[in-house]
């Protein structure tokens, strides 16, 4: 009888070349080191039966799937895959990509709303320097919810600078120069650098 690791580690690696994952990618989901993930699929060691379940829980199969070398009744990895995994990130992205457009959506509508009723351009091109903000902010609360919040630092950088930006030009529109306001965007950016080096202490494997 085919050992109990060597079917586990068939399995996790069966699913996570299924779901086109990397070791990484995989580790860092479960808040491990990759040369865990690596020592599981060679079945040198075995992850706990919380681990188990977690794996389980991400690519979409029952637990028994994990530990089971045969398949026939169930579902097989590239199954899960083309079958549920595309269309729940096809409708996650979908929804981000939908939720963030309504940031500009709003901003043309008040700029052709305001430019029929003031009757000319002045101030009106501000909605669009104040919609890149809020797109940032509803881009990060979507990524950190559903997607790799290992690019919620980009995310944050690119809204600091918007932000300032945003201040800067809403000061120059009244003639007033506030340029210096970049410094706090360095010194911000120099914190959100090193915080990008703070992470979770990833879990060894037993």
């Amino acid at each position: 009888m085919e050992d109990i690791k060597s079917i586990v580690a068939k399995n996790i690696s069966e699913l996570r070349q299924a779901n086109k994952m990397t070791q990484l990618e995989l580790a860092e989901k479960l808040n491990y080191s990759d040369k865990a993930v690596s020592k599981w699929e060679r079945a040198e060691s075995s992850p706990d039966i919380s681990v188990l379940v977690e794996i389980a829980d991400l690519f979409g199969v029952t637990l028994d799937y994990l530990v089971k070398a045969e398949h026939t009744e169930e579902a097989t990895a590239e199954d899960a895959v083309t079958e549920k995994k595309p269309e729940k990130k096809y409708n996650r992205r979908a929804i981000a990509y939908i939720s963030e457009s309504g940031g500009w959506l709003v901003a043309i509508l008040a700029f052709i709303i305001t430019s029929l009723i003031v009757g000319k351009m002045s101030f009106q091109f501000l909605y669009f320097v104040y919609a890149l903000p809020v797109v940032l902010i509803v881009k990060l609360v979507f990524n950190s919810i559903w997607f790799n919040p290992r690019h919620n630092y980009y995310i944050i950088s690119l809204l600091m600078w918007s932000i300032l930006a945003a201040i800067q030009i809403t000061f120059l529109y009244f003639k007033i120069n506030v340029a210096l306001i970049y410094l706090l965007g360095i010194a911000g950016q120099i914190v959100i650098f090193l915080c990008s080096f703070i992470s979770k202490p990833k879990r060894s494997s037993k």
